[in-house]
């Protein structure tokens, strides 16, 4: 992990810090949204310069997701404590590059044809981007912990890039930019990705070079919130300092396109191999979503867990598709991510599997997308305040804004002042709905 420009002191720390990434193509344009929103906040309440990588221990992403983790850590040669992308940047980049990414051809019958035949897409143009971007950039050189999972074709088994095997395993300290096309070699779509690793330095001749075969990291885990978690605890309880036993999560989907009709046996009771094909892809990608909703569940008996899960479960039709890069799909999907921001805060119940809104089960007004973003906005401000020694969120003269609510952009009065309000508003409609009773 690449140094930063003022050393954090984890002993210091109140919580460990996640941040998690889905795949799903160009719908990692809706996560780009909501990490774009994070970050003006943080530099609103923290300082200009703020970048995502600066406020998390780890961050983790699958396949597009993992493409994103990569361009947020990846450090600029210029200035080599800087991001090369600013999260503002990235839905520009997806804008941009998607529609070269996933070429639209107007001939459905060739395509199909061909997608039956070999990739729907030769990946060219995605690599040649990855690597111009990420030249010459190390897994061990990224300004905080990144975990990316792919899957080894060949080995038959998943592998893990993690900073914290890099630092154990050389052979593992793999080029980013390797790493990140590796990962979003989504089957069917692109060719899987083949590269070796060395190690001149120590061991017998088998043991200094290192082959992959990969595809996308969304195989195993598209949601990759346990991963990153995963990699974090395991890290910590094998070192000497009594790590902090609180985690914050913030975990950012791209869209689910579950379908509203279930499935019953008896319908299902005659279908094949075709009829299976795509329900059982949605089932793969939708119980992988949701179990790490399970795992934080299971945590949360050892640790105290701050948990933000930033998902839209309607999506249908053509801003469902993974690859539909035409510019009226993408402004779609931006438009799908500043909605979002405006949407109650969404969980799943663990025992149906059916989405509810966080404070509807205690009858009080459910906090909206954008003001948990802000919320943890403040918890990751103070917190890497404390690890940096500087002094608290409270004494500092850049948290004397607070956010207002019309426009969420900082204004003269202070944070806790806002929420204060918010309290004793919802208090006003719970005695208004009491006296209507």
């Amino acid at each position: 992990m690449a140094s930063s420009s003022v050393a954090r002191d984890p002993t210091r720390q109140k919580f460990f810090a996640v941040l998690a990434i889905d795949g799903g193509g160009v719908r990692g344009i809706i996560p780009a949204v909501h990490l774009a929103f994070l970050e003006s906040v943080l530099q609103k309440i923290d300082r200009p310069d703020a970048r995502i990588a600066d406020y998390f221990d780890v961050i983790t992403g699958a396949s597009t997701g993992g493409l994103l983790t990569g361009m947020l850590t990846a450090p600029s040669k210029d200035q080599p404590n800087v991001p090369i992308f600013s999260a503002a940047e990235l839905k520009d980049f997806y804008l941009r590059h998607c529609p070269r990414i996933f070429p639209q051809t107007r001939c459905r019958y060739r395509c199909l044809k061909r997608w039956f035949l070999r990739p729907k897409y030769n990946g060219r143009y995605l690599q040649d981007l990855i690597k111009k971007n990420l030249t010459d950039i190390k897994l061990s050189d990224t300004l905080t912990n990144v975990v990316i999972p792919t899957f080894d074709i060949k080995a038959n088994q998943p592998i893990i890039f993690s900073s914290f095997k890099a630092q154990k395993d050389p052979l593992l300290n793999a080029n980013l930019s390797d790493i990140c096309i590796s990962t979003s070699a989504a089957p069917t779509y692109f060719p899987p990705y083949h590269f070796k690793t060395y190690n001149d330095n120590v061991g017998p001749a088998e043991e200094r070079m290192k082959e992959f075969n990969l595809i996308d990291g969304g195989i195993i885990a598209n949601n990759p919130t346990s991963l990153g978690v995963k990699e974090m605890l395991e890290s910590t309880t094998s070192s000497s300092s009594s790590p902090p036993k609180r985690v914050l999560v913030i975990s950012l989907g791209t869209g689910s396109s579950e379908n509203k009709a279930k499935l019953d046996a008896k319908r299902a009771a005659r279908w094949g191999v075709f009829c299976w094909l795509r329900p059982l892809i949605n089932m793969l990608l939708c119980g992988g979503e949701k179990m790490p909703e399970s795992w934080v569940s299971f945590l949360s008996h050892q640790y105290e867990v701050d948990y933000l899960r930033i998902q839209d479960y309607t999506l249908s039709g053509t801003v469902a598709s993974v690859d539909i890069a035409t510019d009226k799909n993408l402004e779609r999907l931006v438009k799908i991510g500043e909605e979002l921001l405006k949407k109650p805060v969404n969980k799943v119940d663990l025992q149906t599997g059916e989405v509810l809104q966080t404070g509807a089960q205690e009858g009080c007004a459910s906090e909206t997308n954008e003001e948990a973003l802000i919320r943890f906005a403040n918890l990751l401000v103070e917190n890497r305040r404390n690890s940096t020694n500087h002094t608290s969120l409270a004494s500092s003269s850049a948290a004397q804004n607070g956010y207002a609510k019309s426009n969420v952009h900082l204004t003269e009065f202070n944070i806790q002042r806002w929420y204060e309000k918010k309290i004793k508003k919802e208090g006003e409609n719970m005695s208004e709905l009491a006296r209507g009773r």
